[in-house]
């Protein structure tokens, strides 16, 4: 990297404005995106319709039951899926110093996948008549735990980014062939719910989930932006951030289970969602002109939370009554926007 990509924007009241501006629309676009995916469905509803469905509930039960139990719960987890997937992509990209790694290149989300695939169609749920989604949590965050400290013991070896990309890619296709053995020696009544699993969707969302998402996923968003000072000196170098005081180990530490259980929370309920990690973070500094990770965290939550769910919209609604893989969706959409910001060589990190 040269020396003027390593530079770390000064943020001053100038400056803050177009942050400042793009914060605002972004914020008001997910607002109306919220909006619009509460209203459109196989039953919609006007924005007056959501409203009074919203204040006041015991009016109508048909509507309340669709909105509050189907529509709400959807588009809140599409929102904080964006957002999640987006952070984990940016503290990888920040660790590693590469920007075109993220949760699904470098393997983490095909090690939640092998886990969960181990969960779901073995004998491990012997004697549960239900699988409990805390089991797959578990299965999830350990096997993107596994994955990462596999990537990153191989980082400790290698300097090569390249090489490190392949390291993950083939991670990535290790899990895959594992996950393959194991759903061609499945029963059929459990490959079918793991299949559908595995296509990535965040229907079905309850409210327990929700809140367990927004209590575990907003404490570990503080505690990144908690970082983002140090993430700046990090960008820098390691020997320019033990300098300004950070323990790189411990600092390490935290990047890895941050970006990992984000990732992997997201992955255990909504399956694979692919390249909302990788390109929304690029997304994010293009509209921000800024590597200042005190706005690119906030921003890359925003425009993460409004693209996953523009994909989620897309999904349910081009195609309907017949619901589209929303890993399919977030393919289509990001990997052209990732292939044009490294052609044009505008990503700085």
């Amino acid at each position: 990297m040269s020396t003027a990509e390593q530079t770390i924007p000064t943020v001053s009241p100038i400056t803050l404005r177009r942050p400042t501006v793009a914060f605002t629309l972004l914020g008001a676009f997910t607002l109306i995106l919220l909006i619009v995916n509460i209203g459109i469905g196989s039953v919609s509803f006007s924005p007056a319709e959501v409203w009074q469905a919203i204040v006041h509930p015991h009016l109508s039960a048909t509507t309340g039951s669709i909105l509050w139990k189907i529509r709400i719960p959807r588009a809140i987890a599409a929102i904080l899926g964006g957002a999640f997937l987006a952070t984990s992509g940016l503290l990888l990209q920040v660790y590693f110093r590469n920007p075109i790694v993220g949760p699904f290149i470098l393997g983490i989300s095909s090690g939640a996948t092998v886990m969960v695939s181990l969960v779901m169609l073995t004998t491990l749920t012997v004697g549960m008549t239900v699988l409990s989604p805390f089991m797959t949590t578990i299965a999830a965050f350990a096997g993107a735990y596994g994955v990462m400290m596999i990537v990153v013991a191989v980082a400790s070896k290698v300097k090569n980014g390249i090489t490190l990309l392949i390291v993950g890619l083939m991670m990535g296709y290790l899990c895959h062939a594992v996950t393959s053995v194991l759903t061609a020696l499945a029963e059929k009544e459990k490959i079918k719910g793991f299949v559908l699993w595995q296509l990535g969707s965040f229907s079905g969302f309850k409210w327990s989930e929700i809140g367990i998402m927004v209590i575990c996923g907003g404490l570990i968003l503080a505690l990144v932006y908690f970082l983002s000072k140090p993430l700046n000196a990090f960008l820098l170098g390691e020997t320019y951030a033990a300098s300004m005081g950070v323990n790189i180990r411990r600092f390490r530490v935290l990047i890895l289970l941050c970006a990992c259980a984000l990732a992997g929370m997201i992955t255990s309920v909504a399956g694979p969602v692919a390249f909302v990690g990788l390109a929304v973070p690029h997304m994010a500094r293009l509209i921000f002109q800024t590597s200042d990770n005190r706005i690119l965290i906030p921003g890359a939550c925003l425009v993460g939370g409004l693209v996953t769910s523009l994909c989620d919209l897309i999904a349910r609604m081009v195609l309907s009554p017949v619901e589209l893989p929303l890993s399919a969706i977030t393919a289509f959409f990001g990997a052209p926007v990732v292939i044009a910001l490294l052609l044009k060589r505008s990503v700085k990190m």
